[in-house]
């Protein structure tokens, strides 16, 4: 028996053996014929490499939501910090739904290069990227949208901002997007300031992150609403500027450090990809600007006021952000530095010039916003080889002409139709309580820094010097 079975080993076994590894091989060939070559494999990594980081720069951008809110409700009275934040949070969750459903299609469906006709609530399907691309512009909207919140604030019926909002998010922000964006989505064509080397210029308009697209638009629809609706009360009395100052400096200054952690996401995030780790460098020409915006802005402040104004000096940073947003990829380390030194200089006197003007903006969302975007978009003609200032000029004068025109028409036609202002008596009580029912803190603490009757409270010794345009720069 035991001789039997061990002939039958040596006669089966190594055919057996062999047989095993005949199919063995017959199936890793079989697995290799199905597999992916190498170079697609490595070609999908890098696009799902590229979706994540434009889904992880659109969830920074959405927390700089956060930030503007703490930044307005900071610099404003303590008796409307609830209506601040219902604002912003409108912003974003009626923008995202308008912006999906229109302003999308607006902004990069087929077009001449004027306004989209296509992709409305747009589907993407199993475009991966597609779907991190809309959330990515959807969050750059929001943004435009909430700027305009800071120069209305402390005034404006909340029903009446809530139809601006849809407003701006279908029709202002998205049609100009288109006409400097439009070309992101290849097959679709693309904007006319995209093309404008057609008309003779030396380049086409040039802004990488949206210092005019997002910023500006935003900055110029401000303007129009506050020229629209007016100062608030007590602001401008006998020719003499009243300083009404923010009750919560320490969360404005919350704000602007989220908004500065936000814009690693909004400029280098604006690359869509990771390939060639260009978004570091961004990154760090972003910070740079915003460091020198804030140092520029406290050195000018210190100069004029005697004392290095702390809000100011804040919105010095965001000066630098918004200015270096335009040219964060094509500037070089000095000139972004050098473009940031300029605009906070550039904030502090644009917002005592609003403020001698009579136009109130308890923020300074205008200068921040529109002026320092026009100038970070002209640096990058001044600063940057190869970029016309002729086609950047034409570029900010048409977001100019767009964003403010169109927004005062809107703002007019809500004023003389639904109403656009709060009333005295709402305004003075605070619009927590006579828009929304509730305050934000215990009424012992609005009533005592609110003020008098016209809501001022009183201010430091310093803020009755020229500063008084500043209370909440």
């Amino acid at each position: 028996m035991n001789s039997t079975f061990s002939n039958l080993s040596r006669r089966w076994l190594p055919r057996m053996s062999m047989m095993l590894l005949v199919l063995s091989v017959a199936t890793i060939a079989t697995a290799a014929d199905e597999a992916p070559p190498v170079e697609a494999q490595v070609t999908q990594l890098a696009a799902d490499a590229d979706t994540l980081w434009t889904c992880l720069a659109a969830f920074l951008v959405f927390f700089m939501q956060a930030g503007f809110a703490m930044v307005e409700a900071g610099f404003t009275r303590a008796k409307n910090a609830c209506n601040i934040v219902m604002k912003n949070l409108m912003d974003f969750s009626i923008g995202t739904l308008s912006f999906w459903l229109i302003g999308f299609g607006l902004m990069f469906g087929a077009t001449s290069g004027w306004i989209g006709t296509s992709l409305f609530a747009y589907d993407p399907g199993e475009d991966s990227f597609g779907w991190a691309f809309l959330l990515f512009q959807t969050v750059f909207c929001a943004t435009a949208a909430t700027i305009v919140s800071g120069a209305m604030a402390e005034r404006t019926k909340y029903y009446a901002y809530l139809v601006y909002t849809v407003l701006i998010t279908i029709i202002v922000y998205p049609i100009f997007g288109g006409w400097a964006w439009g070309g992101l989505v290849g097959a679709t064509g693309s904007g006319w300031l995209e093309n404008l080397t057609d008309w003779g210029f030396a380049s086409n308009f040039t802004d990488f992150a949206g210092s005019t697209v997002v910023h500006s638009v935003g900055g110029w629809a401000a303007l129009a609403g506050a020229i629209v609706l007016g100062p608030r009360l007590g602001k401008y009395v006998n020719g003499r500027i009243n300083p009404i100052p923010g009750h919560n400096i320490p969360l404005a200054a919350l704000g602007v450090f989220i908004l500065w952690l936000g814009w690693f996401g909004f400029n280098p995030g604006s690359t869509t990809a990771i390939g060639g780790g260009s978004f570091a460098m961004i990154a760090v020409n972003t910070n740079l600007a915003a460091a020198a915006g804030a140092v520029a802005a406290m050195v000018t402040s210190w100069i004029m006021f005697k004392k290095p104004d702390t809000s100011f000096a804040l919105n010095g940073a965001l000066a630098g952000l918004v200015a270096i947003t335009a040219g964060c990829a094509d500037l070089t380390a000095p000139m972004s530095a050098l473009t940031g030194l300029i605009a906070g200089p550039v904030c502090v006197l644009s917002v005592l010039f609003f403020d001698r003007i009579r136009i109130d903006d308890p923020v300074g969302a205008i200068s921040v916003h529109g002026v320092c975007g026009a100038w970070g978009t002209l640096a990058v003609g001044l600063f940057a080889p190869g970029v016309s200032i002729g086609a950047q000029l034409v570029g900010i004068g048409a977001a100019f002409v767009w964003a403010f025109f169109v927004s005062l028409a809107i703002f007019l036609g809500i004023k003389y139709t639904i109403g656009l202002r709060a009333s005295e008596e709402e305004e003075m009580e605070g619009l927590d309580l006579s828009e929304h029912g509730i305050y934000a803190y215990p009424p012992s603490f609005v009533h005592g820094t609110s003020g008098g009757p016209s809501g001022i409270a009183s201010a430091p010794a310093h803020a009755a010097k020229p500063k008084p345009a500043t209370e909440g720069a």
